[in-house]
Parts: structure tokens; sequence; C-alpha cells
């Protein structure tokens, strides 16, 4: 009992510190949407058909690896140090799947 109430309370501290994220919709809500929902410097808002296209079309792997490496005015993983690959890729999929 002692053991599942440490990893109880090591899961509540990371995922409030932002280190651990349930899904791709928290990741996004959390990280991306600073940008993603207004459309800061040129960022493609979340549910725009039009200008998500074009990024879809490039496919998954390409979406991640400019979400890993950054463009443009977007830092290396968007700015959020903490989030795994798995992470970026759940928000992807999140945003792609909010945006066609």
């Amino acid at each position: 009992m002692k053991k599942l109430t440490r990893v109880l309370i090591a899961s509540a501290v990371l995922s409030a510190s932002g280190a651990v994220f349930a899904d791709g919709q928290q990741t996004y809500m959390n990280t991306c949407q600073a940008c993603h929902a207004s459309g800061a410097a040129g960022a493609p808002k979340l549910g725009d058909k039009e200008a998500w296209a074009p990024r879809i079309a490039t496919g998954m792997d390409t979406l991640l690896s400019v979400a890993i490496s950054g463009r443009g005015a977007m830092p290396p993983r968007g700015a959020c140090a903490a989030c795994s690959d798995d992470d970026l890729k759940a928000a992807i999929e999140y945003m792609v799947s909010q945006s066609q």
C-alpha cells in the first residue's frame, strides 16, 4: 500500500509540474494553445482547416519532426522541455483531429 501511495503522489506531483500529460488535449491546453489558439507568430490556429491542410498533408512524421526541432518562431518542442516525443505526438494528433 505504501508503494502505491508513493507512486500516486509522484504521479500527481509530475502532473502538477507539467512533466506528465494525460493526453494530447491536455498537452495542447497546457502548452500548445499559447500560440495555436490565437495564431501567434503564424502558428496555425486550432480548427483552421485551411491552415492545417498543407501541414497535415506532410504526414505525422514531418509534423512531429517540426514540433521536436522547431520552425520559424516555434521553439524546439514548442517550448515544452518536459514534453516527451509521445506527448508532442499526442498533442499533434489532437490538433489535427480538431482541424480536418
